[in-house]
């Protein structure tokens, strides 16, 4: 989701308008002079950065040659002077020319994190529902930031694309103080996947194998019946096993079945690539 840079002047009509953007996110006033060559060098940084960091913060130019009310607003002494708006607040800024590692390390302090810019997408995204997508943004995330907001985006992910396993798995997770009202509809959705997952044909393969354990066939039956109803991890833990004590079972069906599932959970999925790891164990 390739987002625009969001550079524009600023003025006395639309002042306002861009301290209630500060609320969404960091605005940055850059005030300057055309006349003054000391101010080119820091709108050309602030230039660039928005451009890489697309999305992330507005950029507002204030020619304070044509805008001197404006200046004069904000009681500008020195050129260029730079002022962070954010929640509708000047948080942060500096007047005169700085080093540009200065400006950097000053603006990346009031951006939003790599994992929040994640979390942000893949929520664009499963409000079109577009749940695939946003599951490899959501796990990313996750990666780079452990909290409760981006377990209870994924685990709805989870639940959506029908793996109520992994869904549990970040549920179990979430703290007591986290516990709000968007984990207990995840909680009762949960509920009523798992009742559905277990089907009929399950509880049979389950009852038979239960009954004579050494057909390895009707684990790997079992197997099919466990990943058709969204539960891959339990599937290949039951295909693991028995390919532990043979890595031929059932004429190799159940290598391949295996291999299937993980396949189809694709390369960045962690159950997958748990599993992957297991199998390479035994060949190696």
């Amino acid at each position: 989701m390739q987002q625009q840079a969001q550079i524009l002047e600023a003025n006395a009509q639309n002042i306002q308008q861009l301290v209630d953007q500060s609320m969404d996110r960091p605005v940055v006033l850059n005030f300057f002079s055309p006349q003054a060559s000391e101010c080119q060098p820091v709108t050309a940084l602030l230039t660039r950065l928005a451009s890489e960091r697309a999305g992330q913060f507005v950029l507002a130019n204030v020619d304070c040659d044509t805008q001197m009310e404006l200046a004069g607003y904000f009681r500008i002494q020195a050129l260029p002077t730079v002022l962070v708006l954010s929640q509708g607040q000047s948080v942060d800024g500096f007047a005169g020319p700085q080093p540009d590692a200065m400006v950097e390390q000053m603006l990346e302090k009031h951006l939003p994190k790599l994992w929040q810019l994640k979390l942000e997408q893949a929520k664009a995204l499963a409000e079109q529902k577009q749940w695939d997508q946003a599951l490899p943004l959501l796990r990313d995330a996750l990666a780079l930031e452990e909290n409760s907001a981006v377990k209870l985006a994924l685990a709805e992910a989870y639940l959506q694309l029908g793996r109520p396993g992994e869904a549990q798995g970040l549920l179990d997770t979430i703290p007591m103080a986290d516990q709000d009202s968007q984990y207990r509809v995840l909680m009762a959705q949960l509920e009523l996947a798992q009742q559905a997952a277990d089907t009929p044909e399950i509880r049979a393969l389950q009852t038979k194998l239960e009954a004579n354990p050494d057909q390895p066939q009707v684990v790997v039956e079992l197997a099919v019946a466990l990943n058709q109803a969204g539960r891959q991890e339990e599937s290949l833990e039951a295909l693991f096993a028995l390919l532990r004590g043979n890595m031929t079972a059932a004429d190799g069906e159940a290598r391949r079945v295996f291999m299937d599932i993980v396949n189809a959970l694709g390369q960045g999925d962690p159950v997958a690539n748990q599993y992957r790891r297991k199998l390479y164990s035994l060949l190696y």
